[in-house]
């Protein structure tokens, strides 16, 4: 059964390290895409709009899909159709074609977060032990070559299906091999039962994780959006260094997951969850008060180490508040990871414009204090069998998607 587990956790990681490489893949060659099918910049929000809320789409669908199916049949064929789709991006040569395959990548990449967390979660469980960083962390890998393939594939004026073919030719069929080894958690009736999994009780339980994934996302997506702007515009750096602060958040977001599952281990997840939000909250605000630019990249590396543990951690929660239905939990969950991307970037955007960016970069350090209040969520939950710990479920490793 050990053997089952490590080859399931490798084989998932492998799907969180592809997820990474697509998805910087798309969005670093924005420009490239708009210059390709001659998208205006009024229609370009639109466009990129679009796909977080079709995400939040098949992330809802995908809850209703993992009553009949196991996450990880919904795993195994939603990441070919997330590689196909911008493949499709890259090769396509009219705007419908352009909006067929972001409506096609939005859809499966909501399945494919939601049941990628949800093996998580459940991996996590038949481990007994934090190792949900572990999976981010390879996403942020991932994240950190598909970003240096699209800067090659711009430095040396590559089409853009010249760039996507490659990596999906390895990708895809590494990812059908690896499919083979997902381990499924298992469900549990009566706890369910107890939780009131499609009631309000089960909403008012999982709002407050819902807020601090929203809160986390409009963060990062504050830095991915607005870091390189600020810099050069408010900050007065160079068009090249304001590149700079993107790439060092990546890095501190990957080296920060990459040691919290032991942090997580030693201190316990609430501890780790108010260092995470205080470290990127005082990021935040040396970004808001920075004199130049080496200040205000200092910031933005805080802001990295403080806001990577977020996020799993906010999964890993949703799993052990409602054991017997994480599945659903993860799936609802991970609507607000798309909601904090959709207000983010606006939202700073409008601030700047009729305040002043510096005082816009205040307001997402206020969102992330919030977490402060709702760390709490975050504890171990005792089950209704006594004591402060989960009870041993042999349900959750004992099937594989592939009949182990």
């Amino acid at each position: 059964m050990t053997d089952v587990l490590r080859r399931g956790r490798a084989s998932l990681a492998f799907s969180f390290f592809a997820q990474g490489v697509a998805f910087a893949l798309l969005v670093t060659r924005i420009p490239a895409i708009q210059d390709r099918y001659g998208v205006s910049d009024a229609l370009l929000p639109a466009f990129l709009a679009a796909v977080p809320i079709l995400a939040g789409v098949g992330s809802v669908t995908t809850e209703q899909l993992v009553k009949r199916i196991p996450p990880s049949r919904v795993l195994r064929w939603s990441q070919p159709v997330v590689l196909l789709a911008l493949l499709g991006v890259g090769a396509g040569e009219s705007m419908v074609e352009l909006g067929v395959s972001l409506a096609a990548f939005g859809l499966a990449v909501g399945a494919l977060d939601a049941s990628m967390n949800m093996l998580g979660v459940s991996l996590q469980r038949a481990y007994k032990r934090s190792i949900m960083l572990s999976f981010h962390a390879v996403y942020s890998l991932g994240g950190i070559l598909g970003a240096s393939l699209a800067w090659v594939g711009a430095h040396w004026h590559l089409a853009l299906w010249v760039s996507y073919l490659p990596v999906v030719l390895v990708l895809l069929p590494a990812a059908l091999v690896g499919s083979r080894w997902y381990v499924d958690g298992g469900g549990d009736a009566d706890v369910v039962e107890e939780k009131g999994e499609g009631g309000t009780l089960a909403f008012a339980l999982l709002l407050p994780l819902c807020l601090v994934m929203c809160f986390a996302y409009i963060g990062d997506s504050t830095v991915s959006n607005w870091s390189a702007k600020y810099l050069q515009d408010v900050l007065g750096s160079s068009e090249q260094l304001a590149t700079v602060p993107y790439n060092v958040y990546m890095v501190t977001t990957l080296i920060g997951r990459a040691i919290g599952d032991l942090g997580v281990r030693r201190f316990g997840a609430v501890a780790v969850v108010r260092a995470g939000a205080l470290v990127a909250a005082v990021g935040f605000g040396v970004v808001a008060v920075a004199p130049g630019a080496w200040v205000g990249m200092l910031g933005f590396t805080l802001l990295g180490l403080g806001l990577c543990v977020l996020v799993p951690q906010t999964f890993a929660a949703a799993g052990r508040l409602f054991p017997g239905a994480s599945d659903a939990a993860v799936a609802r969950l991970n609507v607000f990871n798309y909601v904090g991307f959709l207000v983010g970037s606006p939202l700073v955007g409008a601030l700047g414009d009729a305040w002043s960016y510096r005082g816009a970069m205040l307001v997402p350090m206020v969102l992330v204090l919030v977490t402060l209040v709702y760390a709490r969520s975050f504890a171990a939950q005792p089950d209704r069998y006594g004591g402060g710990h989960e009870r041993p479920r042999t349900a959750d490793v004992g099937r594989g998607s592939n009949g182990l």
